[in-house]
This record gives C-alpha cells, structure tokens and sequence, in this order.
C-alpha cells in the first residue's frame, strides 16, 4: 500500500493546484534519480506543464521542492489557472527555452 500522500483517492490535495477529486501523478522532484528522489502528487496537467517550462537539470538544481516549484514565476500563472478548474485536459506545449536546451530528439 502507497503512503497516505500518494492515494489517489481524490481527497488529498495535489501539491501545485491544491485540487482534489483529480487523478494524482507522482513528480520525482529530483529527476533521474528516482530512486531517492522525494516525489509530490501533483495533477497530469501541472506534472505536464512542469516538464514543458523546465529542463531535468533546471528541475534538479533549482526547482527540487514544492516550495521552489510554488514560488516560480514560469508555473505561477499556470497553477493559478488550474487551480481554478476540474479538467484533467490541457494541452501544454513545450517552452521555446526547453526545447532549445534540449536540443534535437
């Protein structure tokens, strides 16, 4: 059985939007080490948006707490539009800056 803070039982709030009755995804907060990477629930459009606006080394070395996440002025507004809704389907689109620090796939 999951810790409380990773049901999906549509009563604990998501760590981002503070939404709940939403489907929960698990952020490794620290990426590519996801075995002792602490994570956050968080819904699918914020865990989406999150990796469209910040790179793994990005979310590694600045981003690797709610906190930090929160306090971010490239998910303030984001959040602040979700937060306001029940919809689990946005389309999020990779950020210019991400894609260019990512290079070609």
């Amino acid at each position: 059985m999951q810790p409380p803070e990773h049901r999906d039982d549509g009563t604990d709030a998501r760590a981002l939007c503070e939404r709940t009755g939403v489907p929960l995804e698990r952020h490794h907060l620290v990426p590519e080490n996801r075995a002792r990477s602490p994570v956050a629930p968080v819904c699918p459009p914020c865990h989406d948006q999150l990796h469209a606006t910040f790179t793994d080394e990005e979310l590694r070395e600045s981003y690797d707490s709610v906190e930090a996440l929160r306090e971010s002025d490239r998910m303030a507004a984001f959040v602040s539009f979700v937060s306001g809704t029940d919809t689990v389907a946005v389309d999020v689109a990779e950020s210019t800056h991400v894609r260019e620090r990512r290079g070609p796939r």
